[in-house]
């Protein structure tokens, strides 16, 4: 099944973007980035990659089918976007499965901020098991981008589980989202974890899950 026929049977209406938290109405926000006392960038940036890198783990077995989508903004800033770029080439263990990634060219994916229509969304989706890929250093790239640390990934990051119909998304060090189809299916994770629920969000996080 594509990508966008699986968003639109199992998750309609959804706005797939950053802040996804607030595109869907059973959700969890999590804060990653905790500063303590004393911490460096690097065991600050530790603590961040701990935090996610767990929650990864209790959404994600190794052989789940899961979608990787990474959304690439292009602001018609003069610079040739080419479609050969290779985004997922740092992270898939067996390089043949670069041949699978498939491309397509999306609205832009903020349209409120895209008034004169020059911009637009280059969106690469890879059908594949959490085992295929290097999932940790991806994460941590992520956590990365504005940290001064490298390897970075500034682009939309999502993944999104069809074996229990979740999305996890790292947007920075500073937190993640994770939605799903159903409170039942993310309660653990909320259980869990529930002391990493960002506290601005916790109200409406309780209420969903103490219904």
């Amino acid at each position: 099944m594509k990508l966008e026929n699986y968003l639109a049977e199992t998750f309609p209406n959804l706005v797939l973007r950053s802040a996804v938290f607030y595109s869907w109405e059973v959700g969890v926000r999590y804060e990653l980035g905790v500063m303590k006392e004393n911490d460096t960038t690097i065991t600050y940036l530790q603590g961040v990659y701990n935090r996610a890198i767990a929650l990864f783990h209790a959404l994600h077995l190794l052989d789940d089918e899961v979608y990787i989508v990474i959304d690439v903004n292009d602001y018609a800033d003069g610079k040739t976007f080419k479609r050969k770029l290779n985004i997922f080439a740092p992270y898939v263990k067996k390089k043949e499965d670069l041949y699978r990634v498939h491309h397509q060219t999306i609205p832009y994916v903020y349209p409120e901020d895209n008034e004169e229509g020059l911009y637009k969304t280059h969106r690469f989706t890879l059908r594949c098991r959490p085992s295929d890929i290097r999932y940790v250093q991806m994460i941590q790239a992520i956590c990365n981008q504005d940290m001064g640390m490298r390897p970075k990934l500034y682009h939309c990051v999502y993944f999104i589980n069809r074996k229990n119909d979740t999305i996890f998304h790292v947007y920075d060090d500073r937190g993640c989202d994770v939605i799903a189809t159903s409170t039942e299916t993310i309660r653990y994770v909320y259980d869990t974890y529930n002391e990493w629920i960002l506290d601005y969000d916790r109200p409406a996080i309780d209420n969903v899950f103490n219904r």
